[in-house]
């Protein structure tokens, strides 16, 4: 005698902008598909959004309509509740916990809620024996989270890092294949639609570092400690620093990195050279990449679309199919109640660094310079002194490996030279 059909897997979702509407069209497109894959129906019931009237090009007229998105968490005939508003306070906060109240499992796209409030919805959701599962908060469209946590669970892992804004990808990219300055393209970029609502979210580095406090706790087993995650933007990127470092063989990208030392974690979200013929340094456009290495895999690259309608649905439909499955997983890979409490730590490993000095039509400025390098115990690798302009030149250096205080001393000492103009760029060479 063949088992009962299961019931329908039935889902409410909160947030009908690109992400929303792109998991409405993979239901409506693939249902035969996703029933054929999962065992059972996946149906959607109910929506919610602020403005019922708006032209989203997708059929929602079968589905209940809530304006508060709590509301719909509590439907009785809702089962997952796909949390796609965004925001990490306010109404994708407390329509999540009415959620796990309501007996409800979540799918969230929201890295912000996460970065912010990870831990505490993890013990929430766990104490009442439900699930909220986040594959499309990191990376887009790239299965991440589902690497680390089942794919790479034999592993202990050294190092995650990776490429995890497109924006700001594109930005780098374009500035260099086009020749164009950074605010000439951080204009393109917001006439794209590109950027966030707060730019700043984007090119400061905040998005990104979201993604990889997410991706470190998973890693590391930690608590989620965005706070400790060092941020810099790419705000002070030149076109002449692209090109330069171009000459030097080197692309730059803004990079995060997570790794636990002896002295804690690590977590840095900063704009870094690499080499050309990495794969990091060939990632073109809005895509992103994330590299993982474990003691046993050794090292893994994942690439693929960071945003977008397609990638982004596809990534919250991955996890709802687990859930149709019957798959249920600790939020980060074990339970909340047992990760520990990051002891953060500041960059220390040693590291080779790209230095751009202004340096003026002065005698003796090179000497001047290398004598400060020497006192601070750092050695220079390689240095170029490109054309002269206003009685001044841009000095490039390219140290051998030393610590980031012995950089932070040599540059805080340049101005007492008298010779160099403006502040001095570091940048930190990373090996793959």
């Amino acid at each position: 005698m063949s088992a009962a059909p299961l019931a329908p897997l039935r889902l409410g979702i909160a947030g009908l902008g690109t992400v929303g509407i792109g998991v409405v069209k993979i239901v409506q497109r693939h249902a035969d598909l996703l029933a054929a894959r999962s065992g059972r129906p996946v149906v959607i019931t109910a929506v919610s959004a602020r403005d019922r009237t708006k032209n989203r090009d997708a059929d929602l007229s079968s589905y209940a309509w809530e304006v508060d998105p709590v509301a719909l968490a509590q439907r009785a005939d809702v089962d997952v509740f796909i949390e796609v508003m965004g925001g990490h306070e306010g109404p994708a906060k407390d329509a999540t916990e009415a959620a796990f109240k309501a007996g409800k499992d979540v799918v969230t796209a929201n890295k912000a809620l996460l970065a912010h409030h990870g831990q505490a919805l993890a013990e929430l959701a766990e104490g009442l024996g439900r699930t909220i599962r986040f594959e499309a908060a990191v990376a887009g469209g790239i299965p991440v989270i589902k690497a680390l946590t089942e794919g790479l669970a034999g592993n202990a892992i050294r190092r995650v890092m990776g490429v995890m804004n497109g924006t700001c990808n594109y930005i780098l990219t374009r500035m260099e294949t086009a020749g164009l300055p950074y605010d000439t393209v951080f204009e393109e970029a917001r006439q794209l639609g590109y950027l966030e609502a707060d730019p700043n979210l984007d090119v400061g580095g905040i998005d990104a570092g979201h993604k990889l406090a997410i991706l470190a706790a998973i890693a590391f087993g930690t608590k989620v400690s965005f706070d400790n995650v060092l941020l810099e933007g790419i705000g002070r990127i030149s076109i002449d620093d692209i090109r330069r470092a171009g000459d030097m063989g080197y692309k730059i990208k803004l990079l995060g990195v997570a790794q636990m030392t002896g002295r804690g974690l690590e977590q840095r979200m900063t704009p870094c050279l690499v080499p050309a013929a990495s794969p990091l340094g060939q990632l073109q456009g809005g895509t992103n990449m994330v590299v993982i290495e474990g003691d046993s895999v050794g090292q893994i690259v994942l690439r693929g679309a960071g945003a977008g309608e397609g990638p982004t649905a596809s990534a919250v439909m991955g996890d709802v199919m687990d859930l149709a499955r019957g798959l249920h997983l600790p939020t980060f890979g074990q339970p909340a109640a047992k990760l520990a409490d990051p002891v953060p730590a500041a960059v220390s490993a040693p590291a080779s660094y790209y230095l751009r000095l202004q340096l003026m039509d002065k005698p003796g400025a090179l000497a001047k310079v290398a004598t400060v390098l020497g006192e601070a115990g750092v050695s220079i690798s390689r240095m170029r002194q490109y054309g002269h302009a206003d009685a001044s030149a841009p000095v490039l250096i390219v140290t051998h490996k030393t610590t980031p205080d012995a950089i932070a001393v040599a540059t805080a000492a340049f101005p007492a030279t008298g010779v160099v103009e403006g502040e001095p760029v570091a940048l930190r060479i990373e090996e793959l």
